[in-house]
């Protein structure tokens, strides 16, 4: 009997299985270089982990340890006397395929890197001196992809010696809901015990209605054409006309096409022509438009020319092809299957794109593009295409650092596969288009929204990451100030109203939201988040991803929502009138509500939802407080230092900060990569809101008399949070100069 009891108490009675089976397996590794330090210091980083190490100290050394038996990794310098890296790993791919292969360099020898790359013969390349963390973490992924790779041969072994029995079971599959017969009855051409005949047949049969009526011979062919474009005007075509571009046999295969009777014709755009001998069958064409992920265009044709085209398209052969059941129900890349939208229209084939798209410097770069992102702990990837080359931008802290640099040659097929990952349309270059992409690796899952917009010199690229495994911080985390953080802690603890967090995009507005959200959180309230994209994954909160395609906009989910007994709502961001009425209907209503705003300070952020077209008094009732927040680089706590502060700076960014004489600043060092930056912290202005303040906003009071009264109620702006910051030491003035600007006039 299931056991249902642990499901409520967490305990099982079911016997457990052995731990045996839970070691991991022996890996051996082989260490090739020509120096013993580098070659012991590679010993040590591995030396708790449970692997076989080999060592070599020339390429010919290592390819004969690689003859003494099966090797899983191996790293090997560049820099090498006799064989050097590069070629060493080209004759490892040569000899054991499967072996995944690392260099290691201190050198920047594009020409070899690229060489590499082309060849497929490195996975992935680490420069001197590395960090030891990284390096167990890169071997680690290597090896769970050579796993994965072992794994995925056994399994393709398996589906193979399964074939028939897959095909003869796609066949139970088939949902076949035609109203020809019930046409052809009405017409008269059946009768009522034909037409039952029929179905029972198809029932048991599961093949098309077309093909039972005319193996049974009871209707000509050619009077159900004549129905079909005389009385329900559906255009008949002629197939030897169509010459189909033999990629179209990649997006129906033939075994679907042979049992269901439907050839694939032309595509434009996202629409297919498809030319079926019956299209009144609704089942099918359901099926056929999943199975092809477009829009259809349903033209029709004789039974023997669809048979003859598909043997001209598919060529001869059996039904039962592995490499077409494969493509139904397999994918060796994670990023197969997904939707392809081709206009030939731009001089570039269709074959063309596709074949450089799969090509392995193409995949390689965009993984290693992303991976490495992932690993520097970057925000965003701009892939920038200039006069000479093609530039990758990481930003990392808030600022754009130019990083690897691509021949322009390899731009255009970089692009069109980040496009197809992301399921864009990969050949059409002149206009921009926005699309997703979802990174998973064994241990972190991260998303990624992808931008691309032509310029002068090609194409460029713009993906933010979201990483889903991002922590939650405590509000104690968040960096408020000891004046502030009472204030924010008394405003969250309201039961009703609507609290903002404002600033621009990339500011930390999301996370300052998620940590007021989960603060004092308990099981007894119902907590729902509406986000584009949902940026913290929360098990204890019901998220909704906002897809305005298909109509989920943000109003008309937050109003299904109002019917879901909330007591918590995180909105992800106020765009409109449409949506700010119903985010502020829900705080007048007794939901406390979380949301964002684009503006510039938390005063301002009132103007803003005036501007958006809310009544005053609707804003003085609902609104509990308001957070407005940027976000600095803080110095790096390895190599800080204490220096005079610059008079030239301090004149710039006058008011209260003209009186400082120190300031810390980082050296630079290995840790903050030589930038004397390493994380950033956040700068804060909170508006609590009070009775005087409500009866100010109420009668319409201007931003400027709303500024004074809050000031002078001594609620301090975001450039005193700042000062505070520079003086203690935690960031800089260049920083704040280039974050909050010149903050003459500007009073604490």
């Amino acid at each position: 009997m299931t056991d249902y009891k642990s499901l409520f108490t967490g305990r099982s009675d079911a016997p457990q299985a052995p731990a045996s089976h839970l070691t991991p397996p022996k890996y051996r590794l082989l260490l090739v270089d020509d120096e013993p330090g580098i070659v012991n210091a590679l010993r040590r980083v591995f030396r708790q982990e449970n692997y076989e190490i080999v060592t070599a100290n020339s390429g010919q050394d290592g390819l004969a340890r690689l003859a003494e038996g099966p090797v899983q990794l191996v790293i090997s310098d560049f820099m090498m006397p006799g064989m050097n890296g590069a070629q060493f790993l080209r004759e490892v791919k040569q000899r054991s395929p499967d072996t995944i292969r690392i260099m290691l360099t201190g050198h920047a020898n594009t020409d070899a890197v690229m060489g590499a790359i082309n060849e497929g013969a490195v996975y992935k390349f680490i420069l001197k001196p590395w960090n030891d963390d990284d390096l167990r973490v890169t071997v680690a992924l290597a090896l769970e992809q050579f796993d994965l790779i072992t794994r995925n041969r056994a399994l393709k072994t398996e589906n193979a010696q399964k074939a028939k029995e897959i095909s003869a079971l796609s066949k139970l599959a088939a949902t076949h809901r035609s109203r020809l017969g019930i046409m052809l009855h009405k017409k008269n051409l059946l009768s009522s015990a034909q037409l039952q005949e029929l179905t029972l047949l198809q029932e048991r049969r599961s093949e098309p209605m077309i093909a039972l009526l005319l193996e049974k011979d009871w209707v000509e062919e050619r009077k159900i054409r004549k129905l079909l474009t005389s009385d329900l005007l559906i255009e008949e075509v002629q197939l030897p006309e169509f010459a189909i571009d033999p990629v179209l046999t990649e997006i129906i295969p033939r075994s679907f096409c042979s049992r269901q009777l439907v050839v694939p014709l032309k595509l434009q755009g996202k629409h297919l022509m498809i030319a079926m001998a019956d299209p009144l069958d609704e089942g099918l064409v359901d099926e056929v438009r999943f199975t092809a992920g477009l829009d259809l265009q349903i033209v029709t044709a004789d039974v023997a020319a669809i048979r003859k085209k598909i043997e001209e398209v598919y060529g001869s052969g059996s039904d039962v092809d592995f490499k077409e059941l494969e493509t139904l129900i397999a994918s060796p890349d994670p990023y197969e299957g997904i939707e392809i939208v081709i206009e030939d229209d731009d001089g570039a084939r269709l074959e063309d794109l596709l074949r450089e798209t799969e090509a392995p410097p193409a995949i390689r770069l965009a993984n290693a593009i992303i991976i490495e992102a992932i690993r520097l702990g970057a925000s965003d990837i701009h892939i920038q295409p200039r006069t000479k080359s093609v530039v990758v931008r990481y930003r990392i802290d808030g600022v754009l650092i130019d990083k690897i640099q691509i021949p322009h040659q390899q731009h255009q097929s970089l692009v069109s596969r980040l496009k197809i990952m992301s399921e864009l349309d990969i050949s059409e270059r002149r206009h921009p288009q926005d699309g997703r992409i979802t990174v998973k690796t064994p241990m972190r899952m991260v998303d990624l929204r992808i931008s691309t917009l032509p310029t002068i010199n090609g194409e460029k690229v713009v993906m933010r990451i979201l990483d889903r495994n991002s922590a939650v911080h405590s509000l104690a985390n968040l960096g408020f100030s000891p004046v502030d953080l009472p204030r924010v802690t008394d405003t969250v603890a309201r039961p009703q109203g609507i609290i903002l967090a404002t600033g621009p995009t990339g500011s930390g507005k999301t996370t300052t939201l998620y940590s007021l959200l989960q603060h004092d959180a308990t099981p007894d309230k119902n907590y729902v988040t509406i986000e584009d994209p949902v940026e913290y994954y929360l098990d204890m909160a019901g998220q909704v991803l906002v897809r305005e395609k298909i109509g989920l906009t943000f109003p008309s989910v937050l109003r299904a929502l109002l019917r879901q007994d909330p007591d918590v709502i995180l909105l992800g961001e106020i765009r409109d009138f449409e949506t700010a009425e119903v985010a502020f209907h829900a705080a007048l209503t007794g939901h406390l509500v979380y949301s964002t705003l684009h503006t510039n300070s938390a005063v301002a952020t009132i103007a803003r939802l005036f501007d958006l077209g809310l009544k005053p008094y609707v804003v003085a009732s609902a609104l509990e407080g308001i957070i407005a927040q940027r976000l600095v680089r803080q110095v790096c706590p390895k190599c800080r230092e204490a220096v005079a502060a610059d008079p030239a700076l301090r004149r710039r960014l006058g008011g209260d900060y003209a009186g400082i004489q120190q300031t810390f600043r980082g050296r630079g060092c290995t840790d903050c990569h030589g930038t004397g930056y390493k994380g950033r912290v956040a700068l804060y202005e909170v508006l609590a809101m009070d009775d005087e303040l409500r009866d100010c906003i109420g009668s319409g009071a201007s931003v400027l008399e709303i500024r004074r009264k809050v000031r002078g109620k001594g609620q301090r702006g975001i450039g005193q949070h700042g000062l505070e910051k520079v003086q203690a030491g935690v960031t800089t003035l260049d920083e704040i100069l280039r974050v909050l600007g010149p903050q003459a006039g500007e009073s604490s």
